[in-house]
């Protein structure tokens, strides 16, 4: 075998190995994440105000709405739910880049009342809106 595709074939091996030893990593502390009490991570949000309330739209691809909770506290909105990795028994994970696991996301309010008005999930996102009391 020439040396060049010896260089070429051992650089290739290196590789791959580099990149199974990320997927197991990245299986095993996701696990992890799993199963803990304390979430995993926020979901990204956006958040409109009107002269009526606000609307906020909540980032949550692959959630279930059983798996959400909406709470309306003093001067706060909670967003708290979980994200379950899907059943891959059968399949090696090539990538990660969705988080899974608990999430919570906490939505500091200005000052004022405010009341849910709807909390609907739509395409992977969540929507709600708080109306001005």
């Amino acid at each position: 075998m020439p040396l060049r595709n010896l260089e070429t074939w051992m650089w290739a091996e290196a590789c791959e190995i580099l990149d199974r030893a990320d997927r197991l990593h990245q299986q095993f502390f996701r696990r992890a994440v799993m199963h803990s009490k304390r979430p995993a991570w926020e979901p990204p949000i956006d958040v409109y105000e009107t002269d009526y309330g606000f609307r906020i739209m909540i980032a949550l691809p692959g959630v279930a709405p059983e798996h959400l909770k909406v709470m309306l506290e003093d001067d706060h909105l909670t967003i708290d739910g979980h994200r379950h990795l899907p059943d891959s028994s059968k399949a090696y994970i090539r990538r990660l880049e969705i988080p899974y696991g608990r999430f919570e996301r906490r939505i500091d309010l200005p000052e004022g009342r405010f009341e849910i008005g709807t909390n609907e999930l739509v395409n992977g996102c969540l929507l709600i809106s708080l109306r001005k009391i």
